[in-house]
């Protein structure tokens, strides 16, 4: 079918031939005027002056003498009058962060009052006084009146608490407001959108010079359908004096059912306001066959993922990919849409026009802004920036570090675990660090110091030929609005607080959206649904086609109530229906193939079901519907078991070779930890896969053992080789807690000098730690006297075994936490603070990877015990085990049964062990495979669980 535009062009070239460019064509957004231009180049078929094309918008605002004011001027402004105001009546001003929120209100409300030229005296007046709203309400309907009471009744039931007195004086201080607001931006020769539509629909339009540009010819409004009181009045006065033509895109199908809400506005316009359609009695589209594919899939990004399938048949060569339009009622889906939509046909690429844009927020450039404004508000609090905010810049792609210095750099502040970085310190790196981590000073010099930091990333790219180029144009877009912004704040926010100004920074660079490269005349077009008014596509599908999205569910927030609404004539809810309806049947009624795609699923994003739109269309059109369901099928692998191969990989040969060569050495706990899951010991000894270290402020259960370890080795450090007693001990307790504290930054800051300023987590940490020293000291003292041997003794010991039927050795290297000698007897003693267990069944079952009586603990202490023997050259070794959380009431000793690990018993142990634990080193050199043990429990706290798939 002939597009709309094509209609209008024909029709215009008709009536004004040569002289069209004496016109001004406007549309109700931009996007029709490209199609436009060339319906009216194919006509003409030569070089011709075009008509003026405007938005709406664009008209009205050339028609004011006065500059239309952004936002942030217009609530910088309103912000002063209304503390004005305030100081008028006797309250305390309010802050410009608290005031916000109710500014974009108030703002949006005046703006709509003015649009719809209602009296805001008299609205905002109607919350004073019920006897008063009788007397200037005489003229009401009754339906108007009753809609009035519904509000009062109730609004006015019991007393007035303190938030609806406080709510009442802000309503009645409106009218000041309002008046003084429009008066004080017109003496700075500014005027908000609203109130050039007031002063146009109030003023004389015949004594406007911009308008009497177009006296030889006409201004054409095409493809309009809800207008505001202002527009409805211009248009009429412009029709009334000839100036005026009007195209309006209907179908008889909603525009004679007085029932059909899609013909709700265009029954206004022609009907009651007398607007002439240029198209008028045109024969019915909506009466023509259509067939609709309607595809219900479950999931929000699922509904891109069709776009494969339902493009296919467009794919063809009878089609011509130009009159194929995504439309995404949901904009949410843009990403989705363009990591999906099909990009080739028979081999060769598919032109795409994206006319949405690529927003700022979504991109790498905004998450460097957003860094940068988040440690700037940090150094407003502190002279410190966090580790994240640190890191987050050294692995930022636009930072420009070095793989080699940002990982030193890294390195150092893991192995430092510094939860806040000096300030000072950032600086001295020089280069971007002390552009990025400069501290600005006041609220002023925020936007600068962010153009200054943009220009130099910036730089630096563009000098080493890595921008990108939708890179290049958000630069050069950020930096203009930025240069904007400091153009409006330069003369307002040297009194406000910096961390606000930083907020309005943020919200303005998160709306900047640059276009995606393409013809908007050719290849596939992705849109949004407000963006199609006007244009005709052959094929259309439209996603996101949900309740709740077509039509909304919310009209935006407003401080005039619903009822009001309708007494003024203000847009309501149902407004919305009617546009959204009027929008999805304008845009299939010239269409070929229409696919409608809803999400079914329930999420807090959507309500599952589908708009009631296609219900309506259903019931009363004709059309023939096709529904399809797009089934996520979920499959669940079949557990599959996981095993590492030994004989036939060249990198475990040689790395296990390693090991028989003594070039590495077994420590306790990498002996156990393949005796519990052989398949741990090969991601973390032979793949040497490793839990990546982090910065955090929670301290990990191994380095509180790691602290109590550091402070028993300070205690004792001094009395290693004598006699100690029990007094020493009692002596040296007060200097616990100055120890602890020392520990505490060895361990965790590899600085025991560093001087901490605790908080929180940090001294509940020390308070545990303070605890299991008491217990240990205490266990000491009830062992004096003894002597300490060694404390944190390292040890190595070779182990033989037998190996493919020959003689083998590997060596053992650990460090022994203390050696003491009590009643002629060596004791290794080794700290616990987990939860270990002194009791074991019996030796072949602390070797049983299958099994369930694995104790790690005794295995590395009878480790320990044979390795000092070696070492030292000592027989008859003990070992004991302080497990702090028990030790006071179950001992240090091992035990099976009621049998204690010491004496004859142990020295009756240590061969079985020594067997067991030479056999299962042969295991591990011998058998096939690294495998996973059969109990849960013994991997229950891998981080390799992922990898070998459970």
């Amino acid at each position: 079918m002939k597009p709309f535009l094509q209609e209008v062009a024909e029709d215009l070239v008709t009536k004004f031939g040569d002289n069209l460019h004496h016109c001004a064509i406007v549309f109700n957004n931009k996007r029709p005027a490209v199609y436009l231009q060339k319906y009216l180049a194919n006509i003409i078929s030569k070089p011709f002056f075009s008509p003026s094309l405007y938005t709406v918008q664009e008209f009205f605002a050339a028609a004011s003498p006065e500059k239309l004011a952004d936002f942030y001027l217009q609530f910088f402004t309103l912000h002063k009058i209304y503390n004005e105001l305030l100081a008028e009546e006797g309250f305390d001003p309010i802050s410009s962060h608290k005031f916000f929120p109710l500014a974009k209100i108030i703002l949006s409300d005046f703006n709509q009052i003015d649009i719809d030229l209602v009296d805001a005296g008299k609205l905002y007046s109607d919350l004073e006084d019920i006897s008063l709203i009788n007397q200037e309400f005489d003229y009401l309907s009754p339906e108007q009146y009753e809609f009035l009471s519904q509000f009062w009744t109730s609004y006015s039931e019991g007393k007035h608490k303190k938030q609806q007195e406080l709510f009442i004086r802000m309503w009645r201080r409106m009218p000041k407001l309002y008046h003084k607001f429009h008066a004080t931006l017109k003496a700075q020769k500014y005027i908000n959108n609203g109130a050039v539509y007031r002063d146009l629909a109030e003023g004389q339009i015949s004594e406007m010079t911009f308008l009497r540009g177009f006296d030889k010819g006409k201004i054409v409004f095409v493809g309009f359908n809800a207008l505001s009181r202002a527009e409805a009045k211009i248009f009429s006065r412009l029709q009334e004096s000839g100036q005026g033509l009007f195209y309006f895109d209907t179908d008889p199908y909603y525009l004679d059912d007085p029932l059909q809400e899609a013909g709700l506005f265009l029954r206004k316009n022609i009907h009651q306001l007398g607007l002439m359609n240029v198209f008028a009695n045109q024969q019915s589209l909506m009466a023509t066959p259509h067939h609709v594919d309607v595809y219900k899939v479950q999931g929000q990004s699922a509904q891109a993922k069709i776009l494969n399938n339902i493009l296919a048949d467009q794919y063809e060569e009878r089609y011509d990919l130009g009159s194929t339009v995504v439309v995404l009622a949901d904009e949410s889906l843009l990403i989705p849409t363009l990591q999906t939509i099909p990009t080739s046909r028979n081999g060769q690429e598919i032109d795409l026009n994206v006319t949405m844009g690529f927003a700022l927020a979504t991109s790498s450039i905004f998450g460097l802004i957003d860094l940068w404004l988040s440690t700037q508000l940090e150094l407003l609090q502190k002279t410190t920036v966090s580790y994240q905010n640190v890191e987050a810049f050294l692995t930022h792609p636009l930072s420009g570090l070095s793989h080699k210095m940002r990982d030193k750099i890294q390195t150092a502040l893991l192995n430092e675990n510094q939860l806040e970085i000096d300030h000072p310190r950032l600086l001295r790196q020089s280069g971007l660090f002390e552009v990025f981590f400069k501290k600005i000073e006041n609220s002023e010099q925020v936007v600068s110091t962010l153009i200054n930091v943009l220009t130099v990333v910036l730089t630096r790219l563009s000098t080493a030929q890595i921008l990108k180029k939708i890179d290049a144009e958000l630069f050069v877009k950020t930096i203009q609005e930025l240069n904007r912004l400091h153009d409006t704040f330069g003369k307002h926010v040297g009194s406000e607080e910096t961390s606000f100004v930083i907020y309005l920074v943020q919200r303005a660079l998160k709306a900047i959206a640059v276009p995606l490269s393409g013809d908007p005349l050719n290849g596939i077009q992705v849109m949004g649904l407000l963006e199609t008014r006007n244009l005709n596509f052959d094929n259309v599908v439209i996603l996101g086609f949900n309740e709740g999205i077509i039509p909304k569910s919310s009209i935006g927030n407003s401080f005039i109530p619903d009822s009001l609404r309708r007494v003024y004539g203000l847009p309501v809810l149902e407004n919305l229906d009617a546009i959204s309806s009027y929008m999805v049947y304008r845009l299939i009624q010239r269409a070929k193939n229409i696919s409608l795609v809803y999400n079914n699923l329930t999420d807090e994003s959507t309500s599952g079901e589908v708009s009631r739109i296609l219900k309506q269309l259903t019931y009363e059109s004709g059309f023939k519907f096709d529904y399809h369901e797009l089934n996520m099928t979920v499959k669940t692998e079949v557990a599959r078991e996981v095993k590492i191969e030994k004989t036939g990989s060249k990198f475990v040969q040689d790395t296990l070779a390693l090991y028989l060569e003594g070039k590495r050495k077994f420590s306790p706990s990498a002996m156990t930890q393949y005796i519990s899951n052989p398949i741990d010991f090969f991601f973390n000894y032979i793949a040497g896969i490793k839990e990546p270290k982090e910065v955090s402020a929670v301290v990990e259960a191994n380095e509180i053992g790691s602290i109590l370890h550091q402070v028993m080795e300070y205690f004792y450090v001094d009395l290693k080789g004598s006699e100690i007693s029990a007094e020493a001990i009692q002596l040296r307790r007060k200097r616990v807690p100055a120890l602890i504290q020392r520990a505490f930054a060895a361990v965790m800051f590899k600085s025991p000098d560093k001087v901490i300023e605790y908080k929180g987590m940090q001294k509940v940490i020390l308070a545990i730690v303070d605890a299991y020293v008491d217990i240990i000291l205490t266990q000491d003292e009830a062992q004096t006297p003894f002597q300490i041997i060694s404390l944190e003794q390292k040890v190595e010991a070779e182990l033989s075994f037998t190996l493919h039927g020959k003689p083998a050795t590997v060596k053992l290297l650990g460090f022994i936490d203390r050696v003491d000698l009590k009643d002629g007897v060596t004791k290794i003693i080794d700290y616990k603070t987990g939860s270990d267990k002194l009791t074991f069944k019996d030796v072949p079952e602390l070797f049983n990877t299958n099994g369930k009586n694995i104790n790690k603990a005794l295995v590395q202490t009878l480790l320990y015990t044979y390795a000092y023997e070696q070492f030292s050259g000592k027989t008859c070794v003990e070992p004991n085990l302080y497990i702090v959380k028990t030790m006071t009431q179950d001992g240090v000793w091992f035990k099976t049964g009621r049998q204690n690990l010491n004496g004859e018993f142990l020295e009756e142990i240590k061969p079985e062990f020594l067997k067991e634990l030479r056999n299962k080193l042969t295991e591990l050199f011998e058998s096939a495979y690294f495998e996973v043990s059969e109990v849960e429990d013994n991997y229950k706290y891998s981080i390799y669980k992922t990898l070998f798939g459970k």
